[in-house]
């Protein structure tokens, strides 16, 4: 079933790409030494589209606050379904091949805490195939749409990645928060053995999330939104950043800023975050 999911966003990228539909992916990164990690601090000229087209009050745009690209999805984008619950949507503006954005089928805020069935929808794909899970909790986090979604990358290379981050963490300290030692900012890793299973996955993902986010005081408010965040897996650890605001000098930070990739939209903010330092960078956006 998921290979052909798999051959299927294949000819949908093939086929959105020949439409002029998927964004062709251009950038040009530069590795920025910090502690014993290369971060790559990536220009994408493509970045200034997107922000011309966000909805007003996310990160960038001018667009009518109800406009909403997954009610329905662009179906020249659209690979299918994952789960009963969310769709599986080519992100128009990649920032590498196969980026999945994977919205709720029904609408759902973008600060909303995140259900069983989210992580049902990263679970089909990363007992699968691997890769990076992530999401963007509401504007202050880096998010560009108000309709909930998570988003997927698979495993490469250049591809962000919490990889590099957790080798001096406890894997067999299961569900406990540990911290990443040159990280002067909040935020917790926990591991969580994967499974081959993805609906056992998912619910051993969620309890996790459910726990990090009680220890570390991340409550919904009275209007039912959680604080902003950011929320990354991958290979059994999760990781969460809580947010403070969207930018940092015009330069937007998401949640694969937290995984070794900043991408920025012009290319003279390469040489703000070099100045500045990558730890400086994200500790200003963060809680």
């Amino acid at each position: 079933m998921m290979t052909s999911f798999m051959q299927s966003m294949n000819e949908c990228m093939e086929h959105a790409l020949q439409a002029g539909v998927l964004q062709p992916i251009k950038f040009h990164a530069e590795a920025v030494p910090t502690h014993d990690v290369n971060f790559q601090i990536c220009w994408v000229p493509a970045l200034s589209t997107k922000a011309n087209g966000a909805p007003k009050g996310f990160p960038g745009g001018t667009q009518h606050a109800n406009f909403n690209p997954f009610l329905p999805p662009d179906p020249t984008l659209t690979v299918g379904k994952l789960g009963d619950y969310h769709h599986a949507v080519l992100n128009k503006f990649p920032v590498c091949a196969q980026h999945l954005v994977i919205p709720r089928v029904d609408y759902a805020d973008q600060r909303s805490r995140l259900q069983y069935e989210d992580f049902l929808a990263l679970s089909l794909l990363l007992t699968e195939y691997g890769g990076l899970g992530f999401f963007n909790g509401g504007p202050e986090a880096g998010a560009s749409q108000h309709h909930l979604h998570v988003q997927w990358l698979p495993d490469a290379p250049t591809n962000a990645s919490l990889m590099p981050f957790v080798k001096e963490l406890d894997p067999e300290l299961e569900y406990q928060a540990q911290q990443q030692r040159h990280w002067p900012f909040p935020h917790a890793f926990t591991y969580i053995e994967p499974s081959s299973d993805p609906y056992e996955y998912a619910r051993d993902l969620y309890q996790g999330y459910q726990r990090i986010c009680q220890q570390m005081q991340l409550q919904q408010c009275a209007q039912g939104f959680m604080p902003p965040l950011n929320l990354l897996i991958q290979k059994g650890w999760l990781l969460i950043v809580p947010r403070s605001q969207n930018h940092i000098n015009d330069i937007s930070l998401n949640a694969l800023s937290f995984a070794g990739v900043i991408y920025v939209r012009e290319k003279e903010h390469i040489d703000f975050v070099k100045k500045q330092g990558v730890t400086q960078v994200l500790a200003a956006v963060s809680t």
